[in-house]
């Protein structure tokens, strides 16, 4: 089962339907995705973490490897020898995303991160 994962950061659904985090909670999702808030599946798998229902791997899993796996993409999902390379770097701080790389080469890069490379 997919679940929205803009559902598991406001805690709701917005038409009504279950709560998300609830159905994580019974081990029910499969994976989270969003079609309309692309910052939303890192803050839901953080929100799992900080409500206990995973841990920060399981949590991860459910917006890297387990949509991938979903979706027949064998070569991406998981950081492990010859797969994809598809990375966030976050500021463990604030966990705000500060670069992405896609195929191993960088996509976006922001703030002191990008400062790094320029600089």
């Amino acid at each position: 089962m997919v679940l929205g994962a803009p559902n598991v950061v406001r805690g709701a659904s917005h038409a009504g339907n279950v709560a998300a985090a609830e159905l994580v909670a019974e081990g029910l999702c499969d994976a989270l995705a969003s079609d309309y808030h692309y910052p939303a599946p890192a803050r839901a798998a953080w929100r799992c973490v900080e409500l206990g229902l995973l841990d920060e791997a399981q949590a991860w899993a459910l917006v890297s490897e387990r949509p991938a796996r979903l979706l027949g993409l064998t070569d991406r999902g998981r950081l492990v020898p010859g797969q994809r390379a598809d990375l966030v770097v976050m500021e463990p701080g604030t966990r705000r995303i500060v670069a992405t790389l896609a195929g191993g080469q960088v996509a976006w890069m922001s703030g002191a991160v990008a400062e790094r490379f320029v600089g």
